[in-house]
């Protein structure tokens, strides 16, 4: 693939659209003609104009054009029919606005009409703004019920606002309006959301003494984070303390599953029918997802049966889960029936499920497929997302298939999908690949722009694709612009980089950042003494890679047969065969062991000193070790 010089190979990512402005300048002589002929409105007449008109912005100006004409005086219910529209469409300064005139002309306000403006701030997240229109319901002769109070507190809840909760609670309390079960379990839902379970158990205790029995989503959402924290005991112990209820039996074989216990978990989905309690879809659906990540599929799929004999239809989780099973194994033909069966069963796949085949078809190669789906997620009204993209993506990049990962991001960019910052890192490894290094520069600009920010992995694979594209000057350039980014070079990036620089024999360099790395205290990897092993053997400094060694078995690394070939051919090439022999020796009576590489390296060098006897031996005793001869002996 060839590009002009300046042009770009990846689409931009959009901007985002406009909000939506309301334009009261247009016409309305259409939409206000019938008011005009009409000299008295009636109430009904005006709801329905206002709650009909698919133009938001004709239905406001057809609401300020009766509002100063003399055939209709507002009413609560006309206010509180334009305030529900203006809030759905997020036009909170507009709904401000209504409300101030319904102070001003003296319309009372109902709880109703709050409990719909505060939803309006919940669905634009800005739950601070509905606290203060909260506050503000007294002055329009307003008292807060329960009801409202946990309206507000479960909107400042859905936005993790745990600061707000607990002053608005103890105002609740103090102005005397009793908490029910509802407020209970907002609080509950906070507690847990926010580490506290300790506290939410101690709530639990005080919902109970204050006559307010618990219900199944208090006891469910207590069972629920315990699990989540890994007290799967406790949650249980704290389960067969009352009366046993299908949610909670249900998020403790949700626990267990994810606690790699899924043998406990069949055991209590027995305990549950042994009481008299019907699992459900989502009993069997935890279970059979259980049992296919932890690789027992052929359970899983007895699972599914079992659901058909008790007349529990399967869900597309149910489906989903066999088939990622089945795809975790390379099992792609069982995957595929599971697949048809769903449809056949009239369920039609879900993003999750596009999902998890695309990613399973990938990951087996089979790409022609996987793109054919990407297709048909589109025809069958699935839009790809992120994930479907990315994972796409990734596999052009494992594969160095450019055309491939350049249509399917500019499709993504298209589609008005925006990329991650996995998507960003996988499009730099596939354009590195292809030594695109100006267009990976370029990206890494329009990432910055986007407000994704680069990670340190992002960094990784660029360092890596310009060292192994030659360009370890540029390498070398770009780690030190890491901290610039708020990146923080972690051990792999110091690896990507030493390998880089001792393969361009950039000895000084690489020997500078291994002082820096040393300086750093940055805690060296068994790659990271291989990498060294290596340079100082490519410089011709035998002594210090064996060195390197010493410090690598001090320091509690088994050298690995990679480190072993390494030292083999080193001493073989300088001549120094005899050395070779005493480290392979001295190995094996460790406990070591090289392969066809290390043993080519030897019978070379050994063979260079005219010794064939000795070249047979080795060649002998590589052979009663299982190791094959290949072409290059």
């Amino acid at each position: 693939m060839h590009l002009k010089e300046g042009c770009s190979l990846l689409l931009r990512v959009r901007k985002p659209s406009v909000p939506f402005v309301l334009n009261t300048a247009q016409s309305l002589n259409h939409s206000l003609q019938n008011v005009k002929s009409e000299r008295v409105l009636r109430e009904i007449d005006v709801l329905r104009k206002l709650k009909y008109e698919k133009d938001i912005s004709l239905a406001l100006e057809y609401f300020k054009y009766v509002a100063n004409s003399s055939s209709f005086k507002h009413t609560i219910y006309t206010y509180q029919m334009m305030i529900e529209r203006l809030g759905r469409e997020g036009e909170m300064d507009a709904v401000q606005y209504l409300l101030q005139q319904m102070k001003l002309e003296g319309v009372s306000c109902s709880e109703d009409l709050f409990v719909s403006v505060i939803n309006s701030y919940r669905r634009v997240e800005a739950s601070e703004q509905a606290l203060k229109t909260f506050y503000r319901m007294q002055d329009f002769g307003c008292r807060p019920t329960v009801r409202i109070y946990n309206i507000l507190l479960d909107a400042l809840l859905s936005e993790n606002r745990f600061t707000m909760i607990n002053p608005l609670y103890s105002s609740m309390k103090k102005v005397g309006v009793e908490p029910n079960v509802y407020t209970y379990n907002i609080l509950l839902k906070a507690l847990c959301k926010n580490d506290r379970v300790d506290g939410a158990q101690k709530l639990l205790v005080e919902m109970s003494n204050k006559g307010c029995s618990p219900d199944a989503v208090s006891y469910t959402t207590l069972v629920s984070s315990l699990c989540k924290l890994g007290k799967v005991k406790e949650a249980k112990e704290l389960a067969m303390k009352f009366t046993p209820l299908l949610p909670v039996y249900n998020a403790l074989i949700n626990g267990l599953c994810k606690d790699c216990s899924v043998g406990e978990a069949v055991q209590l989905l027995g305990d549950m029918v042994n009481k008299g309690i019907r699992p459900n879809v989502i009993t069997y659906s935890t279970i059979i997802n259980g049992l296919a990540d932890s690789g027992n599929v052929e359970l899983s799929l007895a699972f599914l049966a079992k659901m058909f004999v008790r007349g529990c239809s399967p869900n597309i989780q149910s489906y989903s889960s066999l088939i990622k099973g089945f795809l975790a194994e390379g099992r792609l033909h069982e995957a595929l029936n599971i697949w048809d069966k769903m449809i056949r069963d009239g369920i039609l796949p879900n993003i999750v499920t596009y999902n998890i085949v695309i990613s399973g078809l990938s990951s087996l190669g089979n790409m022609n497929q996987a793109f054919y789906l990407l297709k048909q997620m589109n025809i069958n009204d699935c839009p790809p997302n992120v994930v479907t993209y990315t994972t796409l993506i990734g596999w052009c990049a494992r594969s160095g298939d450019l055309t491939r990962a350049t249509e399917t991001w500019n499709k993504m960019i298209t589609q008005g999908c925006r990329p991650n910052v996995v998507t960003y890192t996988a499009m730099f490894d596939v354009l590195c690949k292809n030594f695109m290094f100006d267009q990976a520069h370029s990206l890494l600009e329009d990432m910055v722009m986007e407000k994704c920010s680069p990670n340190t992995v992002t960094f990784n694979t660029l360092i890596k694709g310009l060292c192994s594209g030659g360009r370890t000057d540029w390498a070398v350039k770009l780690f030190g612009q890491m901290e610039s980014y708020g990146c923080a070079p972690n051990i792999t990036t110091y690896n990507e980089l030493l390998d880089g620089l001792f393969k361009a024999n950039n000895f000084a360099a690489a020997f500078e950042l291994v002082a820096n790395m040393k300086k750093s205290g940055m805690e060296l990897n068994s790659v990271t003494y291989n990498i060294m092993i290596y340079g100082y053997s490519c410089a011709d400094m035998i002594d210090e890679a064996v060195k390197v060694l010493g410090q690598m078995v001090v320091r509690g690394m088994k050298p690995d047969t990679f480190t072993l070939n390494i030292l083999l051919d080193a001493y073989c090439k300088s001549g120094k065969v005899e050395f070779a022999i005493k480290l392979l020796n001295s190995a094996t009576s460790l406990g070591f062991s090289t392969d066809a590489v290390g043993y080519n390296s030897l019978i070379k060098g050994i063979c260079e000193c005219k010794d064939l006897e000795a070249a047979f031996f080795y060649l002998h005793r590589m052979i009663d070790e299982g190791i094959s001869p290949n072409i290059a002996l």
